[in-house]
């Protein structure tokens, strides 16, 4: 596609995966050229239960102040690099590949961010212990929501 020619069909057709795929936001591009098609949100009660997991997490142990509250400020956090479904276990058979109060390493898969048909892994940035899981298999993943707490 040139960068003077306008392709309005491809825009169709992104636009109609976000809608098939209940995908907020997509990029695609080559070589000198990228497109990305996103659509406004608004919050529902869709999003109450990660909310509701952050603020429940807190419950069974001492929170650190650095939390304050938002699991995403949390010096542990692994956060989303990606718009996609998140996957916790390699196949619905298969145990997850990270569970709360599991020692991972650094590098080791915590769980797969589908997008656009194509599986991630998301691997642990540092060594330590699971202490909160806030996905859940098959929930849809915003870019920079939080997944993990690694301590």
């Amino acid at each position: 596609m040139a960068k003077d020619k306008f392709n309005s069909e491809l825009v169709r057709e992104l636009a109609e995966l976000l809608n098939d795929t209940g995908l907020t936001e997509i990029e695609y591009g080559q070589d000198d050229w990228h497109i990305r098609v996103a659509k406004n949100i608004t919050v529902t009660a869709a999003a109450a239960p990660v909310a509701a997991v952050g603020a429940a997490a807190p419950v069974g142990g001492a929170a650190p102040d650095t939390d304050a509250g938002d699991p995403a400020n949390h010096p542990g956090a692994v956060t989303s690099p990606m718009v996609g479904v998140a996957y916790l276990s390699p196949d619905p058979d298969s145990p997850q590949f990270a569970s709360v109060g599991d020692t991972v390493t650094e590098g080791q898969t915590l769980c797969l961010i589908e997008a656009m048909k194509v599986f991630n892994p998301i691997h642990a940035p540092k060594a330590g212990k699971v202490t909160r899981v806030l996905v859940s298999s098959g929930s849809p993943v915003e870019f920079g929501d939080p997944l993990f707490i690694i301590e």
